[in-house]
């Protein structure tokens, strides 16, 4: 039975670049995971192992190095713009390039407010430590015309200690679960925005304002919603972005829900009620996996499903 080549597309995945921008004495990173793909007329490499339409996978790792050093990394968002569209615009054969970029956060280490061991001690600004919160991501795809830049954010855990019920749901022979009225919420969320800017004719978002004010309202919608189950804060999180960010049209959450059980202390004579603060199990697995998508009225639901999911 004959067979056809259907969708493909390849590149390097996984460049670490780091960007030290130096402004005198006081330094800034750009830590940065970057995964390039690309795809068009490949046909010959695939059929008869031509390499003619071929771009090396090598010189996309260098290209990723090389535009950081050019350009910098203003954002994750504009550093896979200017790769998208070099690799499209520059190749003939690769009608479309998809960027995908994660951003590692560093924030400056402080000084010791007693006294330096060395002179200028008090002025270094070049020791930094890793953040431990949410790994920042972007996506950007360029077909020659239009782009799509994605950004989000994974691995962002959150917790609210009461202000959360779970009732009402339905119940049957193998129902176990006891109705709650003041329960731990907390998950660790990914999430994933699209941006309606499309092409140069449009004004460009400023980026890292952007991602600052989603992630912002993302966690006042988690603080400020009295959540009766985690799809309805998930939908209250999503609609505070859109409704308070004009470029972004589509917001899609994928949230496990991190289980906090309280114990039964019963069998040693101590109650454990939440009123009066409780001891819980946070439970590792299995867990709840919520997920949802929130849009603008009108717009068209274009983030994959499967890109924040299991």
């Amino acid at each position: 039975m004959p067979t056809i080549l259907g969708q493909n597309q390849y590149g390097k995945a996984e460049n670490r670049v780091v960007k030290i921008t130096r402004d005198g004495d006081t330094h800034h990173i750009k830590d940065v995971n970057v995964s390039v793909a690309l795809s068009g007329d490949l046909d010959d490499v695939h059929y008869n192992g031509s390499n003619a339409h071929c771009l090396p996978t090598d010189t996309t790792k260098n290209t990723c190095f090389a535009f950081a050093k050019e350009y910098g990394i203003d954002s994750v968002e504009q550093y896979g713009i200017h790769l998208a569209r070099h690799f499209v615009d520059s190749q003939e054969p690769i009608h479309r390039a998809r960027i995908r970029i994660e951003e590692y956060s560093w924030e400056r280490i402080a000084g010791s407010d007693a006294g330096s061991n060395f002179i200028g001690a008090d002025e270094v600004q070049h020791s930094f430590v890793r953040k431990g919160q949410e790994t920042r991501l972007a996506q950007i795809t360029y077909d020659g015309e239009k782009f799509e830049v994605l950004s989000g954010l994974k691995d962002l855990t959150v917790m609210n200690t009461t202000n959360s019920e779970f009732w009402g749901y339905i119940k049957d022979k193998y129902t176990t679960l006891k109705e709650d009225y003041d329960r731990i919420l907390a998950t660790s969320l990914s999430t994933w925005w699209r941006h309606n800017w499309t092409s140069d004719e449009q004004r460009m978002p400023q980026w890292e304002k952007s991602y600052a004010q989603a992630k912002k309202h993302i966690l006042q919608a988690f603080v400020e919603t009295y959540s009766l189950s985690l799809q309805q804060t998930l939908y209250q999180m999503g609609s505070r972005v859109i409704n308070n960010r004009s470029e972004i049209d589509e917001i899609r959450f994928s949230a496990p829900n991190k289980h906090h059980f309280r114990q039964d202390l019963s069998p040693f004579g101590l109650d454990n009620e939440a009123k009066d603060g409780a001891v819980y199990l946070a439970a590792d697995r299995p867990y709840g996996l919520i997920e949802a998508t929130i849009l603008r009225d009108g717009a068209e639901q274009r983030i994959p499903v499967d890109m924040t999911n299991l």
